[in-house]
């Protein structure tokens, strides 16, 4: 692995570090300019559950009803702030009880320390999300029979045979092609090692920003004067669900590797392997580029903790094409929704998308494309892997409310530990009138992502 044994790791603690400096809170203040108009006037066309899971943004008027929405299933507290109630939402059915409220600890240090620091509380969901699905990952790979190599190979030659019968079996063909430029093989192994991880966090950091940190209506920014907001308008709604999505992803991809482990391409050349099933594997030419002498081997896949059995689903692509599509679809503020009107000739007339919308568009498609590319180059994963991640993908975005339900365990948790979690709104969040926002185009609401 040479360097990058050592600057992977680095790499992902200056972005959690970085990330918690840029989100920090300048100026707390939980003084919040006041909707002109009553909520009782509006009428909301989305279910809460649509906007909880994050299968659609919030539109502006849902956001500024919504300003502590990072904790949708509970209600009022109680008078003397020591219990709120929470709701379990389960197939349609819904429970209240009480759980502890941790506001009373808020004046602690490290509550304070939180609440100047919010990044903090997403670096532990973080951490806690990753490391829960590693763990998962060592304790299969240090628990693997012999039988189950054995099992894992059969499952990839199966894959083989379903993509033949598909006609999509281009795996062998696309490594060719990468194999004949090694300039660009050298950059496919390293996209495929060092990309996924840190670019998961540095999409993380970034759309926290963009939610959260350039809404807050009481601090001065760079390129944002107090008393402005700049930020999208799906506020911290849109963040949280995407957090929750990964935390689904992984949830559904350890259940499908410990119960259907499936060999990578690049391992079905073992030359140790004899017989038919041996001359077969082999017969199809896959190369190990990454782990070879020349290769890229990454420390997050490379060691013996690592389950080199968990292809499918591929959580490479499934993360890239979260990221992908939310970037695509992500509301943007009405400054930066300005598009160009041109008109041809006949009279007909052309309306192209603001630069911002298509930076978005290009950069939303670019991303999980190359990760695409990456993991079928490299051997790491067939292409039905890469649709097993898509599918993943789609269950997270669709159904990652149900994560909501864990909210009063992890009130007892802070209750215990004696800290107060913020929420965005006590951390300034920027709460518009109805009548500043612009309602022109359909870009303010996101898009549900297809199936």
């Amino acid at each position: 692995m040479g360097a990058g044994a050592i600057l992977e790791p680095l790499t992902v603690i200056v972005l959690l570090f970085g990330g918690t400096w840029i989100n920090r809170v300048t100026k707390t203040s939980t003084s919040i300019i006041h909707v002109r108009r009553q909520s009782a006037e509006y009428r909301r066309t989305d279910s809460s559950d649509s906007l909880e899971s994050g299968r659609l943004s919030p539109s502006p008027k849902e956001a500024l009803l919504s300003t502590r929405a990072c904790s949708p299933h509970s209600t009022t507290t109680t008078s003397d702030n020591w219990w709120h109630t929470r709701q379990l939402r389960v197939l349609g059915y819904t429970w209240s009880f009480w759980s502890p409220n941790s506001e009373r600890f808020q004046d602690r240090l490290l509550s304070r320390l939180l609440r100047k620091l919010p990044f903090l509380v997403e670096c532990w969901y973080w951490a806690l999300v990753y490391w829960t699905y590693q763990l998962g990952r060592a304790f299969t790979a240090l628990t693997l029979k012999d039988d189950t190599v054995d099992v894992a190979r059969r499952h990839a030659l199966s894959v083989i045979e379903v993509e033949k019968s598909l006609g999509i079996f281009w795996e062998v063909d696309i490594q060719r092609f990468f194999l004949r430029h090694t300039t660009a093989m050298m950059w496919i192994n390293w996209i495929y090692s060092f990309i996924h991880i840190p670019g998961t966090i540095a999409f993380l950091v970034w759309l926290y920003y963009y939610t959260t940190t350039r809404n807050r209506i009481d601090e001065p920014q760079p390129g944002k004067p107090r008393g402005s907001v700049s930020g999208s308008p799906a506020g911290p709604l849109l963040y949280q669900a995407r957090r929750r999505t990964m935390a689904v992803c992984n949830l559904l991809a350890f259940v499908v590797f410990t119960l259907w482990p499936c060999m990578p391409p690049r391992l079905l050349s073992d030359p140790n392997l004899q017989g038919p099933e041996g001359e077969l594997s082999r017969s199809y030419g896959f190369v190990d580029t990454v782990h070879g002498e020349n290769g890229a081997g990454s420390v997050w896949t490379q060691n013996r903790f690592c389950n080199q059995y968990a292809a499918m689903p591929s959580l490479h692509f499934g993360y890239s094409l979260m990221i992908g599509v939310t970037i695509m679809t992500i509301p943007l503020p009405s400054h930066h929704r300005r598009s160009l009107r041109t008109r041809l000739c006949c009279g007909i007339g052309l309306r192209i998308p603001s630069w911002r919308r298509i930076l978005c568009l290009t950069l939303g498609f670019l991303y999980p494309f190359t990760i695409l590319v990456a993991i079928v180059a490299t051997a790491n994963h067939f292409i039905l892997d890469a649709v097993a991640g898509a599918l993943v993908c789609a269950l997270g975005w669709n159904f990652n409310s149900i994560l909501l339900n864990l909210l009063p365990f992890e009130d007892y948790f802070l209750w215990l530990v004696r800290i107060h979690k913020p929420e965005p709104a006590s951390t300034g969040l920027y709460t518009k009138t109805f009548d500043d926002w612009d309602s022109d185009d359909g870009q303010i609401r996101q898009a549900v992502l297809p199936q």
